[in-house]
């Protein structure tokens, strides 16, 4: 990063030039890395993982149906995914993990295909013309894969459970269970029609359409989620259910509770998913208006499932949020608040590369405070100090660039508490009406597509008017313990709460990722 200059921040010449500069360095063709001009690049060039999505066209929808038997962990499936080549197209890829392909059909005509690592490669009969749109129908079996979160040994992807099956994770998932442009960068919409035996039932993404009893002793659930989403939102979860369809502030809501949890614990989840209205209006008061058209929530009984992921339009939660380090039943509405903040953050506005993480959970997080201020607890800055001081400059949090974290630190502590105070800090530097202007500016200006660090900083500097690059270089970009203004700190440190909201924010995070 550059340092200030009072006269022109490249930051505010970044706004000036927009971002398709930025998107335009991401490589879409094997043209761009040397190979034949009709060759779609194996990987869209990110830099954290260059081998994930693909390049030379852009996914419109995907039509999945999927026929899983819980007690085998054996899944079929037959993809029709529709698409528009962004280049003269010879062979492209999908990225598939682990499952075995039986056919491939390009514009209805059967295909070669080969594979080799992640890569499912395909060449047509003819060519793919530039400007046009074709589709793929791909028939695939096999055991769904697993993953785990960088730098953890959080379990994730098409998980298998006594119950059925959780389906999650980030960055990596959808690729275990169906071909994909596995890439935040090339949303698209989805219809699932997943059969399963009769015992079970399917939650997924979207709107429930259907359902239709087969011979067989199966039931075929379809779910359709047109509005675009990133593939490692989608998901399909299998098990016993309790469902509740009502409404929350004005949109459809479905919620899927394992039959299986009850009691305290049961009641807990219940009541936080009942304040999903008064969440989504208090968020919105702050970020805008919610970007979807229904909302709910899933709850699985898998003793191992240790995260929550904020699957678009229904977030999947692990039951472990509801409970405390000594498996007490514990009010959790901090983690569907998390979850819902980053329905704009993150779903609705998307990354275009991963190393830019801390905007999905700086914000996230920072919208827990926002409800602790909304409960009248504690003010985001009391939090703010009450976090700061209990962390020592030496210890390794510190040290975490959270603007670069590197794939083993994407999901380390720092990406969320640090992101969140990177925005306290912002806020007090330029108060608190630029602030929400910043927040809301980016939500609508970039509805339903893509946002890196670098426009988030020009739009800051655009819409307050300062020069920021100190602050931005300080939080996001350099490591150690930053320095605070004192009269910054001691404006609100002697009525903070205390260490105890920095002991709140830990224990959070023991629980699991989210």
């Amino acid at each position: 990063m550059e340092t200030c200059n009072a006269q022109r921040s490249w930051a505010l010449v970044l706004a000036l030039t927009g971002a398709m500069a930025l998107l335009a360095a991401i490589p879409t063709s094997a043209a761009a890395q040397g190979a034949p001009s009709c060759v779609g690049a194996p990987g869209v060039g990110d830099p954290d993982y260059p081998n994930y999505g693909n390049g030379g066209y852009d996914v419109r929808s995907y039509g999945l149906k999927v026929d899983y038997k819980p007690a085998t962990d054996q899944l079929k499936g037959k993809a029709k995914i529709r698409a528009k080549a962004t280049q003269r197209l010879c062979t492209f890829n999908f990225d598939l993990v682990g499952l075995s392909v039986d056919k491939v059909k390009v514009n209805g005509k059967k295909s070669d295909f080969s594979r080799s690592g992640q890569e499912l490669t395909i060449e047509p009969n003819r060519s793919l013309k530039k400007g046009k749109s074709f589709k793929v129908a791909v028939r695939y079996r096999g055991i769904p894969s697993e993953f785990t979160i960088p730098g953890t040994d959080i379990r994730t992807g098409f998980m298998a459970t006594p119950e059925g099956a959780t389906v999650a994770g980030q960055p990596e998932v959808a690729a275990g269970w169906f071909p994909v442009n596995d890439h935040p960068i090339d949303k698209a919409s989805y219809a699932f029609d997943v059969t399963v035996p009769n015992a079970y039932e399917v939650a997924a993404n979207g709107f429930l359409v259907g359902t239709k009893r087969n011979k067989g002793g199966t039931t075929t659930w379809s779910w359709r989620a047109s509005e675009p989403m990133a593939s490692y939102l989608a998901t399909i979860d299998i098990g016993q259910w309790d469902v509740t369809e009502t409404t929350h502030a004005g949109f459809p809501s479905y919620d899927a509770i394992a039959s299986q949890i009850t009691g305290g614990l049961r009641q807990e989840i219940d009541d936080s998913m009942s304040r999903q209205g008064e969440i989504i209006t208090m968020l919105e008061g702050s970020f805008g208006p919610y970007p979807f058209s229904t909302v709910g929530g899933i709850v699985p009984n898998q003793e191992d499932f240790r995260f929550a992921l904020e699957t678009q339009t229904r977030p999947v939660y692990t039951k472990r949020f509801w409970l405390t380090s000594q498996g007490q039943p514990r009010d959790a509405d901090w983690v569907v608040v998390h979850e819902y903040a980053h329905q704009w953050f993150g779903d609705d506005v998307a990354l275009a590369r991963w190393h830019d993480i801390w905007l999905n959970e700086g914000p996230a997080t920072y919208a827990e405070w926002l409800w602790e201020e909304h409960l009248g607890n504690a003010t985001p800055q009391e939090i703010f100090l009450a976090t700061y001081d209990s962390i020592p400059a030496d210890d390794p949090f510190w040290d975490v660039v959270i603007g670069d974290p590197g794939v083993d630190f994407l999901f380390h502590d720092a990406v969320y508490v640090r992101g969140a105070m990177t925005l306290q800090a912002l806020r007090n530097e330029i108060g608190d009406a630029d602030f929400f202007a910043i927040l809301q500016t980016w939500t609508s200006s970039h509805s339903g597509g893509h946002g890196t660090t670098l426009e988030f900083m020009a739009l800051a500097e655009q819409i307050s008017g300062q020069q920021l690059d100190a602050l931005f270089n300080t939080w996001l970009f350099t490591a150690g313990k930053p320095v605070l203004p004192e009269a910054e700190a001691a404006t609100t440190r002697a009525a903070a709460p205390g260490a105890s909201w920095a002991d709140e924010i830990q224990e959070r995070l023991s629980l699991g990722r989210y």
